[in-house]
């Protein structure tokens, strides 16, 4: 994978714009042959392809959803149709969507294409749920920022505790490890850890030696990953950078700043690790998603925001899955392999929750 020079990120976009708009997007041309996107444009070698994208149950079985988004002038009202999408994860053949505007966390079956909500009423009744993360046994925790705390489900969506109190804290994203829970609290300007056993608060990251260090300290802590070592990823908005801290809190270094260019943030939103420890950043503001080595070093980004067919449209998060490949390898090009999805969850237009395959050419 190529190391891209730096150079100001809009005139990079458009330049690969319109060399993606030659290779054509995943649909049937006029000439009744399948085209496909893929990152970086053709001459590299492709290791990005957009696969598909849904906002709506239509979407999620195959419809289009772009001319379904009708509904806005009146003409027709869509059934079981994301709203405002703003964080998301995989767990059980699952997709799970948090929507802002509904008040809710969407479900999308894979197997049957269904889309539902969450059974979440009662004690797990959710306000302003913003992320979501899903753990190997089918646990699930939400980070509402409405009710200022993290709701905590077991695989049959049965309501089991509420992380925090009002006034305690303000969760931004949840990251669940082997034997820990992290929330980004954005009220403390810190990251909460707690043993997944008990529930009990362990410590806050950053130390306290680090909390009045430029360097090392946290603004604004919104997401969270976690690598194969389990060091913590933190995507501080107000920094424009992502804080690297191993386990026990000790800080490592920091990816990207502020900037225009690639390498930087403008607004830095969410992030996720892949089995080889390498980094997938958002930026709402630029609208590109930035890969990283396990190094910090810049691999490649993907976009599409100057084109009328956009790939992302105010992205807010991205996770990565392995275990889906299957329910979406049909709309890969015969000649790529699909390695893992990433899945970009965008907050507006027709694409709301894209997904693509990162991969090689066969």
């Amino acid at each position: 994978m190529r190391i891209l020079q730096i150079k100001p990120i809009v005139h990079v976009w458009l330049c690969a714009a319109a060399l993606a708009l030659a290779a054509g997007c995943a649909t049937s041309s006029k000439s009744g042959k399948t085209s496909f996107y893929f990152y970086p444009p053709p001459p590299d070698d492709p290791r990005i392809q957009f696969l598909t994208s849904f906002s709506s149950q239509r979407g999620l079985r195959g419809g289009d959803d772009r001319t379904f988004l009708n509904y806005i002038t009146g003409t027709a009202q869509p059934e079981k149709a994301l709203a405002k999408p703003y964080g998301a994860a995989a767990g059980g053949k699952r997709f799970y969507v948090c929507d802002t505007d509904m008040s809710a966390v969407l479900v999308a079956e894979l197997e049957t294409r269904h889309l539902r909500a969450l059974a979440a009423g009662g004690d797990a009744t959710l306000k302003i749920p913003l992320n979501i993360a899903i753990d190997s046994d089918g646990s699930i925790y939400i980070a509402d920022s409405g009710r200022e705390q993290v709701v905590v489900l077991d695989k049959d969506e049965k309501y089991v505790t509420a992380l925090g109190k009002t006034g305690e804290m303000k969760p931004r994203d949840v990251a669940v490890g082997k034997d820990r829970l992290y929330v980004a609290d954005l009220l403390n300007h810190s990251v909460r850890v707690y043993d997944k056993k008990d529930n009990s608060l362990q410590f806050s990251i950053p130390r306290p030696e680090d909390r009045t260090n430029d360097e090392r300290r946290l603004y604004t802590p919104t997401n969270l990953g976690l690598d194969s070592k389990g060091r913590l990823y933190v995507a501080d908005t107000g920094a424009s950078a992502v804080m690297i801290y191993e386990p026990d809190g000790k800080f490592v270094r920091r990816v990207g700043g502020v900037g225009d260019s690639l390498g930087q943030f403008a607004r830095l939103k969410g992030i996720a690790l892949d089995r080889a420890d390498r980094l997938y950043a958002v930026d709402a503001l630029s609208q590109a998603v930035q890969i990283f080595n396990d190094k910090g070093e810049l691999l490649m980004w993907f976009a599409e925001p100057d084109t009328g067919d956009k790939m992302q449209d105010l992205p807010a998060k991205v996770f990565v899955d392995y275990e889906d490949v299957g329910f979406f390898e049909k709309y890969a090009s015969p000649n790529f392999k699909v390695e893992h999805l990433v899945v970009v969850i965008n907050q507006v237009g027709p694409r709301k929750v894209s997904v693509f395959g990162f991969g090689h050419k066969k």
